[in-house]
């Protein structure tokens, strides 16, 4: 879990929210959101006080934050999702590739597998990657 959620602007120093970066609870929150999209606001907040034990004012503040960050919109009261949540998984991996492995997936799988050797299945499935990626261009 990331949990930094905003950063300063590098142009005019003002504190920016990063739309891929969610602590704890805003993950936690999504996926309740994505578990029922779409849902009326007042009934995700229902959900959120059984859930988390929050007050309507935590939910809706925190909707307003996934809101910002363009993954939820909540129009007319109905809650629904502008990215699924295996676009954001994907989303948040490149992200993390682009700041840690300026990019690069191979550089990534040379750090990881430096920690965890690769199993025979996990070999087989990046080749099963690549072949259909070769297919695909």
């Amino acid at each position: 879990m990331i949990l930094e959620t905003e950063k300063s602007c590098s142009k005019c120093g003002e504190m920016i929210v990063e739309k891929y970066k969610l602590g704890e609870m805003e993950e936690k929150f999504a996926d309740l959101i994505w578990e029922r999209e779409p849902i009326a606001s007042g009934e995700l907040a229902k959900a959120a006080e059984a859930e988390f034990g929050w007050k309507r004012t935590t939910t809706y503040t925190m909707l307003k934050r996934l809101c910002v960050r363009e993954l939820f919109v909540n129009e007319g009261g109905i809650v629904r999702a502008l990215m699924t949540r295996e676009d954001f998984q994907a989303a948040r991996g490149e992200l993390f590739l682009q700041e840690n492995f300026n990019g690069s997936l191979p550089m990534f799988l040379t750090a990881f597998s430096k920690r965890k050797k690769l199993s025979g299945d996990d070999v087989e499935q990046l080749k099963a990657l690549i072949d259909e990626y070769e297919d695909e261009t």
